[in-house]
């Protein structure tokens, strides 16, 4: 059984584990905040290329592009986004069996013989993603990418997966990262990146309304400047979302282990005034029994 002294050096420790996780929930819940402003920043540009993009696909015009390429599928690049840190549940495990999962769909739709190229975000997914290397699965790594990258550092992760596709060195780009819905509810998603095509960008047709417009210069000029851009909105939402949803996770595991401090606090308290008040009964029978000698 455990001492006095012992007991009140656990219920120091847990406290101290309580103060840290409930400091570690509070700053998680604010970068988690932050990265949903990020996200309502870039929806009105987003949106804006889509309608844009929308209107060019339902007029009556011709126009294609490099990145609209369909051929036959012999190699598979999958961008998965994770995080760089811990403590945030399983988040990470989540997404690992996902990929997973896709990848074996993709081996059973496309063939057991494609060759399927990860491209993991962030030093935690690397980790994880490592041991697939192997029997047809390579797994590479682009310096100065991570989950928290922005700006500048997406454009040029973007560009390098443009330029893959557009060599041939890759026939499709897939991505797959965890969606945010709320604090407590997010959602794995998979989709693909390239080659565009308009069934992988359903909502043009849904948001677009196509008015009968004069394109200047003309439609397939204006269409090649804005889908590399609609790329890049796409890949900085995805970024943005993964970092909202990490956060969300994170904030979900010190909730769960401040509660779970909080139930052994009250277990080692009530340990400690039992054990406490055997003593103090022991002691009065030792002095009552003395008087009565």
């Amino acid at each position: 059984m455990a001492t006095l002294r012992e007991l009140k050096a656990r219920i120091g420790s847990v406290a101290s584990s309580q103060k840290i996780t409930g400091a570690m929930k509070m700053i998680s819940s604010a970068k988690m905040h932050k990265a949903e402003q990020s996200l309502r920043r870039l929806q009105p540009f987003r949106r804006q290329i889509e309608d844009v993009i929308g209107n060019l696909f339902g007029a009556d015009a011709e126009f294609t592009s490099p990145l609209m390429e369909s051929r036959e599928v012999k190699k598979v690049t999958i961008v998965v986004l994770g995080s760089d840190d811990g403590l945030c549940g399983a988040y990470n495990v989540n997404i690992f069996k996902q990929l997973i999962e896709r990848m074996a769909e993709l081996k059973e739709k496309l063939g057991p013989h494609i060759a399927i190229e990860i491209y993991p975000v962030g030093k935690k997914m690397l980790k994880a993603v490592s041991r697939l290397a192997g029997d047809g699965v390579t797994v590479c790594v682009r310096d100065g990418v991570d989950s928290k990258t922005t700006g500048d550092g997406v454009r040029d992760f973007v560009d390098a997966l443009r330029a893959d596709f557009e060599a041939g060195n890759t026939d499709r780009v897939d991505y797959l990262y965890m969606n945010f819905k709320s604090v407590s509810r997010q959602r794995p998603e998979f989709g693909q990146l390239l080659p565009v095509t308009p069934e992988a960008f359903h909502t043009y047709g849904e948001k677009a309304q196509c008015r009968p417009y004069i394109f200047e210069p003309d439609a397939a000029t204006i269409f090649n400047k804005a889908l590399p851009m609609l790329l890049m909105a796409v890949m900085q939402d995805i970024f943005t979302e993964n970092r909202a949803s990490e956060q969300a996770a994170r904030v979900m595991a010190m909730q769960s282990a401040n509660d779970n401090a909080t139930k052994l606090l009250g277990q080692l308290q009530l340990e400690y005034n039992k054990l406490r008040q055997q003593s103090i009964t022991t002691e009065l029978l030792d002095i009552l029994g003395g008087q009565i000698r």
